[in-house]
């Protein structure tokens, strides 16, 4: 399955992210379950992550980190806007 593309991220409170796709969709993603071990465990630092960027259907940190288009779209949580 293709996945939307993310046109913009944002790190919000509690290790998550409020994430744009192309759809027009607004979600958000925790990522608390994935900071362990010693590569995603450099997220727990603020400011490797908030360097969080768009990357084609996924994000990125500065440091290479970045979660599966599909698990990013299908485990984040709508945003609705009223």
């Amino acid at each position: 399955m293709n996945y939307p593309k993310v046109v913009d991220v944002k790190p919000v409170d509690n290790c998550r992210l409020y994430i744009t796709f192309e759809t027009g969709e607004n979600k958000i993603f925790d990522v608390k379950p994935y900071i362990k071990g010693e590569w995603f465990g450099k997220l727990r630092d603020p400011d490797t992550f908030n360097t969080v960027r768009p990357c084609g259907n996924t994000v990125e940190w500065a440091d290479g980190q970045d979660i599966a288009p599909h698990e990013l779209y299908e485990l984040s949580e709508a945003v609705i806007n009223i």
